[in-house]
């Protein structure tokens, strides 16, 4: 994948994600719960709908146990992200898919959670990857022009959303 990736930068960003149409793969694993995925989501011209799931129940609300569909955008964006970055490593996720109730009570705590996330949506991820520097993630991120970007420092991770693009 190193090799592919960086032949991939030497391609304007539409290219990096028509290679990646053909085959997309993500590797997460649970920051809250351990739990561990590596699968092949799309192949063809399709998503593959027991992966979606798999993926879903990844990446619930792992304070309540609901479970929602994750937008297939997001995991696109996941993926075409970890192109660009030229890194083999699963994601580490600290948060995908929100509950009302779980999202209420952190919007409680915190400022930093916002009334109405995506994560309700089951459109956004917190995510970071092992041994590459979140900053430079951001900014590849942003780059991509896919979504929202929010950068965390103090707490070394990125917000990925499939909403209007913006950064924070």
């Amino acid at each position: 994948m190193r090799q592919a990736g960086a032949a991939a930068m030497l391609l304007p960003i539409g290219a990096v994600w028509a290679r990646s149409s053909e085959r997309r793969s993500l590797s997460l694993v649970h920051t809250h719960t351990g739990e561990r995925l590596s699968t092949v989501y799309f192949e063809g011209s399709q998503y593959i709908a027991s992966e979606l799931s798999r993926i879903n129940w990844l990446l619930r609300d792992f304070r309540t146990g609901d479970v929602h569909p994750i937008a297939p955008a997001v995991l696109d964006i996941l993926a075409d992200l970890r192109t660009l970055a030229d890194r083999d490593e699963p994601y580490e996720v600290i948060s995908g898919y929100r509950s009302a109730k779980t999202n209420a009570e952190l919007h409680r705590r915190s400022s930093g959670v916002a009334e109405h996330s995506l994560h309700l949506e089951g459109r956004a991820i917190d995510v970071r990857l092992p041994g590459f520097p979140t900053d430079r993630l951001r900014e590849l991120a942003l780059g991509m022009n896919r979504g929202g970007v929010g950068f965390y420092p103090s707490s070394d991770f990125i917000h990925l959303d499939n909403g209007r693009i913006r950064h924070w």
